[in-house]
């Protein structure tokens, strides 16, 4: 299964934001990496530059790599609205993702791996495909050992009330895909616009 493997606080100290998680090392050293990090003079950054950038800032976010995300991206701009809405919407959906946001994991990564370890079920039928798109309508939650695993459950933190586009009930660990979400819904700090650009040149 392809994903990122390497320093997770490097590519946040590239961007200087928590896009990978837990941003507490940001507070230590919010430089640029590289030996000469804190030294280095800022060049303003060129069309084609802040472009990449952007795209490179999503796909750390949600944790994909370029053919996936490119894969990604064609089907939004095949989809009727705004490209770059359909392309966040899309993102959202996934089945890793989701469970992240359902509070179920902690981060993105731990939602990935529990859904590649068969821990997660939608509509009650084991899903170990992260990229998995839900759909409105979906049940995610636990499966019945998971449940059971105190490892996992003490994870569970429970749904964040901003995230409207999903429910959660928690006497049955369960969670609803309500539907797609609206981008100001989204606080993830993405110039999808500028990824839209980026693959129209």
């Amino acid at each position: 299964m392809a994903r990122y493997t390497g320093p997770k606080t490097k590519i946040s100290r590239i961007f200087g934001e928590p896009i990978t998680g837990n941003g507490k090392w940001l507070t230590k050293n919010s430089n640029p990496p590289g030996m000469h990090g804190a030294n280095r003079k800022r060049k303003t950054l060129g069309e084609y530059a802040l472009q990449l950038r952007e795209k490179q800032k999503a796909k750390y976010t949600y944790g994909l790599l370029e053919k996936q995300f490119r894969k990604t991206f064609d089907e939004a701009a095949r989809r009727k609205g705004v490209t770059g809405e359909n392309l966040i919407k899309l993102l959202e959906a996934r089945l890793d993702n989701t469970v992240f946001r359902l509070g179920i994991a902690p981060s993105r990564q731990a939602a990935r791996q529990l859904v590649s370890h068969k821990h997660i079920t939608v509509n009650g039928e084991i899903v170990n495909i992260p990229s998995f798109s839900c759909k409105a309508g979906d049940v995610v939650g636990l499966k019945n050992k998971a449940a059971a695993n105190t490892n996992i459950t003490t994870n569970l933190r429970g749904k964040n009330a901003k995230f409207n586009w999903l429910e959660w009930n928690e006497a049955e660990m369960k969670g609803t895909f309500i539907t797609y979400p609206e981008r100001e819904s989204v606080p993830e700090n993405i110039k999808e616009q500028l990824i839209v650009e980026l693959y129209s040149k």
